[in-house]
């Protein structure tokens, strides 16, 4: 049944029939429905990842020893609406997979933050396992030696401190130094409709920023790996043979909800929206939702004044978050479950904290400066900037990203 499945287009159907700039027949204008999408640019058509889009990569993958760069995201929306891993789909049509490459959170995406991803062997398969997030974060000349083509198949969210575009990187570096070529299945950003937050100083590059990118950087995984190549950040400015698999109806306007959490602690859209926000957190003594079942939707800590903030929630040890910061303790903070959609970066929440925090000395911590990719943003923030002050600073580095970015877009 699978097999006859992923033998068809995979295309999904549409939702409903309309379509941009058609008019009324009898009256030559356009109805209020169509007024809408015109001016929205918004088409009522499900977005085809490029995982989906079998037709155009599958005489690709024959006769090739294939390793596959993914985790519990990779997966294949069939006519049905449910969900096949993509290692289950390419297997079933007997396609050679020989290893897979699991980075941060693992394979089948149930590590913790930070915790060590350790090699071995997928129960469901069988397949041996490959850890990206361990000792080493770049598959070894050894492990590809047997390898004709890598796909890499990943759901990203869009924030420079989501690490598996770093993972993306040394994928990339693997491949050009092998040479073997990377296939990549394109899937939407969620966080793609804007670009925000300061520009990443190479000093202060790391496994949460390796790049000279701002804080959002909106593109897709795809588009990412098109500027990695062009701008030759990858060592000794070596590039990959690239090869990627677009979507359909998919530009970066239009929202997205993943049908699969990317990480343990981003459980819904709402976490995802948030993310690039609350993330400063964990470079400070604020918890961000870990430990509960609200993830990257509330904050607080129980050093913020009590008495400011009516909210307060518990930390407990729980899956995904086995050591929460403030674990057992009461933290007060703010619910943000009902905010609406971002469009930008949010600096209120972080100076309110700081501002609220007992011991403003404590507040800060070592890993914060990697996640915001500067040192500028904590001192502005303990000079008491106003946020626009400081997004203002901004601004000239946000320009040149996006004049370089718009090099390697690929869609609208």
């Amino acid at each position: 049944m699978i097999k006859r499945l992923l033998k068809s287009t995979f295309l999904f159907f549409l939702i409903g029939n309309l379509s941009c700039g058609n008019t009324n027949k009898q009256t030559g204008h356009l109805s209020n429905d169509e007024k809408q999408i015109q001016k929205t640019g918004s088409i009522n058509q499900e977005i085809i990842t490029g995982a989906n889009r079998t037709d155009e990569y599958l005489d690709y993958l024959k006769n090739k020893k294939i390793a596959i760069v993914g985790n519990q995201t990779s997966t294949i929306k069939t006519e049905k609406g449910d969900h096949i891993h993509l290692v289950d789909s390419l297997l079933s049509l007997d396609i050679k997979i020989s290893k897979v490459f699991a980075p941060e959170h693992g394979f089948r995406g149930t590590a913790d933050a930070g915790e060590v991803v350790k090699n071995g062997l997928d129960t469901r398969t069988g397949l041996p396992v490959f850890s990206l997030y361990g000792d080493s974060k770049k598959p070894s000349s050894e492990s590809l030696k047997d390898i004709d083509l890598l796909i890499f198949d990943i759901q990203d969210v869009g924030a420079r401190f989501y690490t598996y575009i770093s993972t993306l990187h040394y994928i990339m570096e693997a491949s050009a130094e092998n040479n073997i070529p990377l296939l990549i299945l394109d899937r939407p950003n969620p966080n793609g409709r804007y670009v925000d937050g300061p520009v990443l100083e190479p000093e202060h590059s790391s496994f949460v920023g390796m790049h000279p990118i701002p804080v959002v950087h909106g593109m897709t995984i795809g588009e990412y790996a098109q500027m990695i190549n062009g701008e030759k950040w990858l060592k000794n400015e070596v590039q990959c043979e690239l090869k990627i698999v677009k979507m359909e109806n998919y530009d970066h306007s239009k929202s997205y909800s993943l049908p699969v959490k990317p990480s343990p602690n981003l459980p819904n859209d709402k976490s995802i929206t948030l993310y690039p926000s609350l993330c400063f957190f964990e470079g400070t003594n604020v918890n961000a939702g870990r430990g509960t079942k609200d993830q990257f939707q509330v904050f607080g800590s129980p050093y913020l004044d009590k008495e400011h903030y009516e909210y307060s929630y518990i930390p407990e040890p729980m899956a995904g978050a086995k050591h929460p910061k403030h674990s057992g303790e009461k933290c007060y903070g703010k619910n943000l479950k009902d905010i609406a959609e971002l469009d930008s970066l949010n600096l209120e929440w972080l100076i309110e904290a700081y501002n609220q925090t007992e011991n403003k000395k404590e507040f800060f911590n070592s890993f914060f400066t990697k996640l915001a990719g500067t040192k500028q943003l904590q001192q502005q923030i303990e000079s008491g900037m106003a946020v626009q002050e400081i997004k203002e600073s901004w601004k000239s580095g946000l320009v040149e990203f996006k004049a370089m970015r718009s090099k390697y877009l690929i869609y609208q």
